[in-house]
């Protein structure tokens, strides 16, 4: 997930240091979600995660696949900055 910015990338724009340091809190938020719910598949989820209902576990699940999908767009800005 995390992008860390390549070696030309030296002296960020306080916009652009923004830019990376939300992918990394994302991204910290991402590990401990993917723990709780047991992904990849061959990690068990969390006791906790397996007593909510089913319809909180998809939106849980979701809500994985969108912050994904945010930190992937997160990490492509990085690469493009000059």
């Amino acid at each position: 997930m995390s992008t860390i910015p390549s070696p030309s990338v030296t002296n960020l724009k306080p916009f652009q240091q923004r830019v990376v340091d939300e992918q990394l809190a994302l991204d910290d938020k991402l590990s401990r979600l993917r723990a709780f719910i047991g992904n990849p598949p061959d990690v068990p989820p969390h006791q906790q995660f397996t007593l909510l209902p089913e319809a909180e576990q998809d939106r849980m699940k979701r809500q994985l696949h969108i912050m994904q999908e945010y930190s992937a767009v997160l990490g492509e800005r990085i690469e493009a900055f000059e």
